[in-house]
């Protein structure tokens, strides 16, 4: 609705605040005060309100009891439309934080960072140290995962030993100064690759490719995650596809829209988005191979270059 914005944060947290006068009012708290009566008091008594997806219950629950007539709606509804459409200068910033991440990427193919008799926590942390290093503000995530790790899609690296003979899965991103996200995902074999991974990795690399060509402007979501399992089922790894092909980032590394079945949501220009079909055999290894790709009026625009062959790495 029409009227003035107040930012309620807490008196220890308002020296963060970048605050602009012009947009919201700063309204610190104190210890000894209640947010929820004070955000109660600057709220009308009824009709509809918005409240983030991701605030705890506790607000939700207490705000419910001081507000009784008010209706409350998950304020995504209203948000995530406008954010996840992208206009030139986002894409640019997407653009460039993927860049910074292909960097890593081309690395971690080139040998620069050691892998055989390093954990995956000590790899984990490696990946994120370069990260920063190539301009990211914030390291978001750094899964690495070896062997049969692998065929955990969000594996948290830990102490296991990477040995020769493994694929290694490294699926990582961060957050720009800018405030956009970059995500990645690339595997490496560390030695000679057995001809059941290259050939599951051949599929899995067409898959991707195929589900990137239909993401066009006016394609329904579900249909180009569609396009990316329809080849997987093909080439008999459909069981072992377990997750929607892709999600929507940008301030945020998962957002709206997501590439999944049931979702007909159509892309428009300016959707950014991950495409990244994954085969996992439990208990044996896992791929996964992920680019960013915007929506445009010309095609599918990938961010992400890096080498996406199944790269031997002997470090």
């Amino acid at each position: 609705r029409d009227g003035e914005a107040t930012l309620v944060v807490p008196r220890l947290e308002a020296p963060r605040v970048e605050h602009h006068a012009e947009v919201f009012t700063l309204r610190p708290w104190e210890e000894t005060e209640s947010p929820v009566g004070i955000v109660a008091g600057l709220t009308p008594r009824t009709g509809v309100a918005g409240i983030g997806d991701r605030t705890w219950a506790q607000f939700l629950v207490d705000l419910q009891a001081e507000l009784p007539a008010v209706t409350w709606r998950k304020a995504s509804t209203v948000t995530s439309p406008l954010r996840s459409v992208k206009d030139a200068a986002e894409v640019e910033a997407l653009r460039r934080a993927g860049a910074a991440a292909d960097r890593v990427a081309a690395q971690l193919h080139g040998g620069a960072i050691p892998l055989v008799g390093r954990t995956e926590a000590e790899v984990s942390a490696d990946l994120g140290r370069r990260l920063l290093a190539e301009g990211h503000h914030k390291v978001n995530f750094a899964i690495v995962a070896a062997g049969p790790n692998a065929a955990s899609p969000h594996h948290e690296p830990g102490e296991r030993v990477i040995e020769a003979g493994q694929v290694v899965l490294c699926d990582f991103g961060g957050t720009t100064p800018e405030g956009y996200c970059s995500d990645i995902t690339r595997c490496v074999h560390t030695g000679p690759v057995p001809a059941e991974v290259a050939e599951a990795y051949d599929l899995l690399q067409d898959a991707q490719a195929l589900a990137v060509a239909a993401a066009t402007v006016g394609t329904p979501c579900e249909e180009v995650d569609g396009a990316a399992r329809r080849r997987i089922t093909e080439g008999g790894h459909g069981p072992d596809f377990i997750h929607r092909t892709g999600h929507g980032i940008g301030l945020e590394a998962h957002e709206d829209p997501y590439l999944v079945l049931g979702n007909r949501e159509p892309l428009v220009a300016g959707h950014a988005f991950s495409i990244e079909p994954g085969i996992y055999l439990d208990g044996r290894w896992g791929l996964r191979l992920e680019d960013i790709v915007v929506a445009t009026g010309a095609g599918p625009d990938p961010l992400n270059l890096a080498d996406h062959d199944l790269v031997v790495v002997e470090a």
